[in-house]
C-alpha cells in the first residue's frame, strides 16, 4: 500500500492463514494494531501423510474474522485488504467449483496442505531429472513445493480430478481471486513453489520432462500465466460479492497475496529498528536475518547477489522484497512437534487439569514446571540423559532429506509431568540445535562458560544422532 504522509483515520485488513486457524488485524496507516481475531480451521488426514484443507471452510473464517476486526469502523475509512497464507494447493474445476483431492471424492476437501507427504515417489523422480530449475531450490526439489503434488494428481486422480481441473491455486492467490475474481498469482508464489523465474517466467522444458506438459499446452492457464508483484493492486479492487462475505466496502484495494511466512518475514526485515538500541540499526537490510516460527519455522535472508546453497531454498528473485534475492531454511515441523510430543504423553490429561486450573496454556505450566523441578542447577541441565533428533517429518534444510525420522534416546519407564517437562524441554532444545546448523554467521549471545561447555556436549550428541541414524538404514538396507 503507498506510504507517505496521510491524514488520520485510514485503516487496513490484513487476513493471515495459518496451518490451524485464520487470523485478522486491523491496522491504522501508522502501522497500529487496533483488533485482532481468530478462527480455527478444519484439517482432515484421511491416511498417514495425506493432509487436506476445504477452500470453501477457509474463506468462511476469513469472513468471520474479517468482519469481526472491523466492527465499530467507518467502512469508508478503510483503504485495504491484504492475504497471506500457506502455501498449500487449491483445487478448482474450470467453473471454479472445489474438486477432491482425495481417493474418497471429497470435492469439499480441494487442498492439499503443505506439509503433505504424499508425492514423495514423484518428487523422488523429478530430482532425478537434475532439471536446471532445482538449481532455485537448493539443488534438491521438496515434496512440500507443488510440482509433485500436481504429478501425483495427475497420476493417481486422474478421471475424478485431474481432467477436471481448471484451475490450481496457491492458497494466497486463491483469496485473493477469491476477493477480487482476478486469476493472476503472485510471484512470491509462483517463484518460491512453482518453479517460476521472475526474471524468464516458465521454463516449458522443466514441465515438458516431469510429465506435464498439458500444463504448457494451454500457455499455463491453469497455474497462472499472468504474474504480479506482492503488493500490487489487483483489478477492480473487492468486488461486491466479497465485500458483502467480508463485511468491507466493494471496491477497496486488494493487494496481491504473500506466503505466510514470506510476509513475517518481510515484516522483520523491513522493520523500522531506530530508536531501539538494536545492533542492526544502520546497517543494510541483507545484513537481517527473519526468524518465523509457527507449525514449521523459516530463516530468511535477503541478498543483493543471488546466493546458490545446498539444501536451503532460493535464490527467489524479488519474491519477498523487490530487487533482491531470497534465501530461505527451515524446518518442516517445530510448533507441530512440541504438540505432537506433549499431547502423545500419558501425563498429558494430568498436565491439561492442572494448568486449566491455573488459567494457563499447558506450555506455561510445563515452563514453571521445569523452574520448580531444576533445583540449584540450570534447567537446561535436565536433560543431560535425555536428547532428541528433531525431524520427525523430513529434514527442510539444510540436510534436504525427506526420509529422515525423529529420535529420541533415553527413555525411562516413568510416564509422570517430570517426565512430560523434561521431553518437552529436549524437544525443544532439539528445535534450537537445528536452527544452530543454520546460523553459523552473525554476532552470537553465548551463555555462561560452564553451561555453554554443556550445550557443546549436547550438540555432539544431537550431530551423532543422525549420523547413527543413516548408519542403521544402511545396515538395513544391505545384503
Amino acid at each position: 500500500m503507498p506510504g507517505g504522509d496521510q491524514e488520520p483515520g485510514r485503516y487496513y485488513v490484513g487476513v493471515d492463514v495459518g496451518t490451524g486457524s485464520v487470523r485478522a488485524a486491523l491496522v491504522d496507516q501508522r502501522g497500529i494494531l487496533l483488533a485482532f481475531a481468530d478462527q480455527p480451521i478444519n484439517k482432515w488426514e484421511p491416511q498417514f501423510n495425506h493432509h487436506e484443507q476445504s477452500s470453501e471452510d477457509i474463506w468462511a473464517a476469513c469472513c468471520v474474522v474479517t468482519k469481526k476486526v472491523v466492527q465499530g469502523i467507518n467502512s469508508n475509512q478503510i483503504r485495504g485488504l491484504g492475504f497471506d497464507a500457506t502455501c498449500s494447493l487449491v483445487v478448482l474445476d474450470k467453473q471454479f467449483r472445489p474438486l477432491p483431492v482425495n481417493h474418497e471424492g471429497d470435492s469439499h476437501r480441494n487442498i492439499i496442505m503443505w506439509l503433505d507427504h504424499r508425492a514423495v515417489s514423484q518428487v523422488h523422480r523429478i530430482n532425478k531429472t537434475q532439471h536446471s530449475v532445482l538449481q532455485y531450490v537448493g539443488g534438491v526439489m521438496s515434496v512440500e513445493m507443488q510440482a509433485p503434488k500436481l504429478l501425483w494428481l495427475k497420476e493417481s486422480l486422474r478421471e475424478t480430478c485431474w481432467d477436471k481441473a481448471g484451475h490450481f491455486f496457491d492458497l494466497p492467490d486463491f483469496l485473493s481471486w477469491k476477493a477480487t475474481g482476478v486469476t493472476a498469482r503472485s510471484l512470491c508464489s509462483l517463484v518460491c513453489k512453482w518453479t517460476y523465474s521472475a526474471e524468464k517466467g516458465w521454463d516449458d522444458s522443466f514441465w515438458k520432462m516431469i510429465g506435464l506438459e498439458d500444463l504448457v499446452a494451454d500457455n499455463y492457464s491453469k497455474i497462472g500465466n499472468q504474474v504480479l508483484p506482492p503488493g500490487a493492486s489487483l483489478g477492480n479492487g473487492l468486488t461486491p460479492e466479497a465485500a458483502k462475505d467480508l463485511g468491507l466496502p466493494a471496491g477497496i484495494a486488494v493487494a496481491a497475496s504473500l506466503i505466510d511466512a514470506h510476509a513475517g518475514g518481510l515484516g522483520v526485515i523491513g522493520t523500522d529498528v531506530r530508536g531501539h538500541g538494536l545492533a542492526c540499526e544502520g546497517q543494510p537490510v541483507t545484513s537481517r536475518l527473519a526468524v518465523i516460527c509457527g507449525t514449521s519455522s523459516c530463516h530468511m535472508g535477503i541478498s543483493k547477489d543471488p546466493i546458490f546453497v545446498p539444501g536451503v531454498w532460493g535464490p527467489y528473485f524479488s519474491a519477498m522484497v523487490p530487487g533482491f534475492w531470497l534465501n530461505e531454511g527451515g524446518q518442516s515441523v517445530t510448533g507441530k512437534l512440541i504438540d505432537h510430543m506433549v499431547q502423545g504423553h500419558a501425563a498429558f490429561p494430568e498436565l491439561q487439569a492442572k494448568a486449566t486450573a491455573r488459567c494457563q496454556s499447558v506450555y506455561a505450566y510445563l515452563n514453571s514446571h521445569l523452574d520448580l523441578i531444576k533445583k540449584a542447577q540450570p534447567v537446561g541441565f535436565l536433560t543431560v540423559d535425555l536428547h532428541v533428533w528433531p525431524d520427525f517429518h523430513g529434514n527442510r534444510s539444510p540436510l534436504a532429506d525427506l526420509t529422515l525420522k525423529g529420535m529420541v534416546t533415553g527413555l525411562k519407564l516413568s510416564q509422570d509431568l517430570d517426565d512430560l517437562a523434561i521431553l518437552y524441554l529436549a524437544t525443544v532444545q532439539a528445535i534450537a540445535e537445528a536452527m544452530a546448523r543454520m546460523s553459523k554467521v552473525g554476532k552470537v549471545v553465548l551463555p555462561r562458560l560452564q553451561d555453554k561447555r554443556y550445550y557443546d556436549k549436547k550438540y555432539q550428541v544431537f550431530l551423532k544422532l543422525v549420523e547413527h541414524q543413516k548408519e542403521y538404514a544402511a545396515i538395513m538396507k544391505g545384503d
